[in-house]
């Protein structure tokens, strides 16, 4: 079984790509194999001008093609989704989240941006024709804090136990879907 995680920020410290690291290793100990692309990934001028033949592009729709689900995690900016994350799923073929199972997650500064994911990211992820999106995990950012020194990064305790068990449910949508 193979999932690949995509990351919307940007950024080297990101909320969104904490959510995304504890959902690879959970993953990953449940004996799926994991793979993560982050937009910072990608070189920005192939991004920019939409270079569909970008090797990196082409490695991403090739993984993607190949994998059962697909867990995307990103920040929420200006009430919408990233615009880097965007640009990504734009240059992915019309059907290529179709046999997908799609798990959504999204950091935001409150719960004002919670339906972020639903008006905005949801529908992207349906017209790349996925054919499961399960419920999002939406996490403020206070319920997240960053590795500092020898301290890992951390999830407060509600928030781990929701994006646990969204892999639970994730895990068995999976099954469902191979069976």
């Amino acid at each position: 079984m193979l999932i690949v995680l995509l990351g919307g920020s940007p950024s080297l410290t990101s909320r969104s790509n904490i959510l995304l690291d504890h959902a690879k290793q959970e993953l990953q100990q449940r004996g799926i194999e994991a793979i993560s692309y982050q937009v910072r990934d990608f070189n920005a001028e192939e991004l920019l001008f939409a270079d569909f033949n970008s090797s990196a592009i082409q490695l991403l729709i090739e993984q993607i093609s190949r994998a059962d689900g697909v867990i995307v995690a990103t920040p929420v900016y200006k009430a919408s989704f990233s615009g880097a994350l965007k640009t990504i799923l734009d240059m992915l073929p019309e059907r290529a989240l179709s046999n997908k199972v799609v798990l959504p997650m999204a950091t935001g500064g409150s719960s004002a941006h919670m339906l972020v994911v639903d008006y905005a990211l949801k529908p992207v992820l349906a017209a790349l024709k996925a054919q499961e999106i399960l419920h999002a995990v939406f996490a403020e950012d206070s319920l997240i804090s960053y590795r500092e020194q020898d301290i890992p990064a951390q999830l407060a305790p509600a928030l781990k136990q929701r994006l646990d068990d969204a892999l639970q449910d994730f895990q068995q949508a999976l099954a469902r879907r191979a069976a």
